[in-house]
């Protein structure tokens, strides 16, 4: 099938065909389709939305873009996926506490889209640490370390390689169709046989609504299963940032200290729900997933002995300007406002900037005075007068607390 006949009945709301979406998916591979007629491709999908059958054959087709890895017999193979948000770190640190708790984990993670962080940007801010190692050598690290977190290889959903990019610079990104399909065909890819599904929603989430964010899980998990994937899913709360820290080094400065029992609650408590055994709280508490963490570093080329990258930033200092209690930390004002700071990317290609971001000094119900520290921006002045509004905005100060959602909303599966 030709590109142009796929688009016209794309443009026109018909559906789709197995054979076109193979098609298109095929074309993405051999060059056949440009990134115009991709870029097309995607606006159609997500103005006229995608039926489960048309999203199952997207993930299919996905998957099978590139290789399959296969993982010789041992441990279960565990991995988890969220959709994003603001201060998510929870990768990070579930992934070497499964490996201590016994599972092997086979992650593959993406980079950030929009105002949310992403896995491998943070990670990258230890000095040497590589997100490109090849399949054997990923082989090896699994069988000696069990965990690694990496990138995508270039045969392993390459497809998605090149729509992910462009779902952010075409709006794109809050498709349920277009996300199941880029999360599930890495996952499928990677061969894992359980899998975890992170789904936020509130503010700093691309699904904001609650209904949104289990429609959302929902898909995931249906489609997920009919793959033969063990899968279930938790709807999180994304309304407040995830923990205290929102960048890149300084979010895996936190996350070492959850590996080391400490850190703030929210986030240990979320990284236990996650887990689902009935020993993460106590491994977690005891410090012994962060030597896990250490091993898989070095094993991936990093140096835990050395300053994270990123040095040099300017801290300012915002505080409450009244009395009062702390009313709203509202997600997507503060994720905005490490994006200005350079934390995150406009463009696939774009670098970001290891140091900059922000740590909040109080959280949701916190009781303040006039003059306490609120938050602290890491800045290097590129877009901080922005930033200093945002945070204005996303952090009030008022008599009583706003509603808010609880930590865990909701499950699916």
């Amino acid at each position: 099938m030709h590109i142009d006949d796929i688009l016209l009945t794309m443009r026109d709301g018909k559906p789709q065909s197995d054979e076109a979406i193979r098609a298109f998916i095929d074309g993405l591979g051999d060059g056949s389709v440009s990134r115009p007629q991709a870029a097309a491709w995607l606006a159609f999908a997500y103005v006229h939305t995608l039926s489960a059958s048309e999203t199952t054959a997207l993930t299919r087709a996905m998957t099978h873009s590139g290789d399959v890895l296969h993982w010789v017999d041992g441990p279960p193979l565990t991995d988890k996926h969220s959709t994003g948000g603001v201060g998510d770190k929870v990768s990070l640190i579930l992934a070497p506490l499964w490996a201590e708790l016994g599972f092997r984990v086979p992650m593959i993670s993406g980079r950030g889209l929009g105002h949310t962080g992403g896995t491998l940007d943070k990670l990258e801010s230890i000095p040497g640490y590589r997100c490109d190692r090849d399949v054997a050598a990923l082989q090896d690290q699994l069988a000696d370390v069990g965990v690694f977190i990496t990138g995508q290889t270039g045969q392993l959903a390459p497809a998605d390689q090149v729509l992910y990019g462009l779902r952010n610079e075409t709006c794109t990104v809050p498709s349920i169709p277009l996300i199941t399909g880029s999360i599930l065909s890495k996952k499928l890819a990677s061969g894992v046989s359980r899998l975890v599904l992170d789904v936020k929603t509130g503010s700093g989430a691309f699904m904001k609504q609650t209904d949104q964010a289990v429609a959302l899980a929902r898909t995931m998990v249906d489609v997920a299963k009919a793959a033969g994937l063990d899968c279930s899913a938790l709807i999180t709360a994304m309304d407040r940032p995830l923990g205290r820290a929102i960048g890149n080094a300084i979010e895996v400065e936190e996350s070492i200290a959850v590996l080391k029992g400490e850190g703030p609650a929210d986030l240990q408590t979320l990284v236990v729900e996650l887990a689902n055994h009935p020993q993460a709280a106590s491994v977690l508490a005891s410090g012994a997933a962060y030597e896990r963490f250490a091993r898989m570093v070095r094993a991936q080329g990093g140096s835990m002995d050395v300053p994270l990258l990123g040095s040099g930033v300017t801290e300012q200092v915002l505080v409450a300007e009244r009395d009062g209690v702390v009313s709203c930390i509202d997600a997507l004002d503060i994720g905005k406002a490490g994006f200005l700071l350079g934390a995150g990317r406009r463009r696939s290609e774009d670098a970001i900037d290891f140091g900059v971001g922000l740590w909040l000094d109080v959280e949701v119900g916190d009781v303040v005075v006039a003059g306490q520290p609120l938050v602290r921006i890491l800045h290097r002045d590129t877009g901080l007068d922005e930033a200093v509004a945002c945070v204005r905005s996303g952090i009030r100060v008022g008599e009583t607390v706003d509603e808010h959602l609880p930590l865990i909303v909701d499950r699916v599966g």
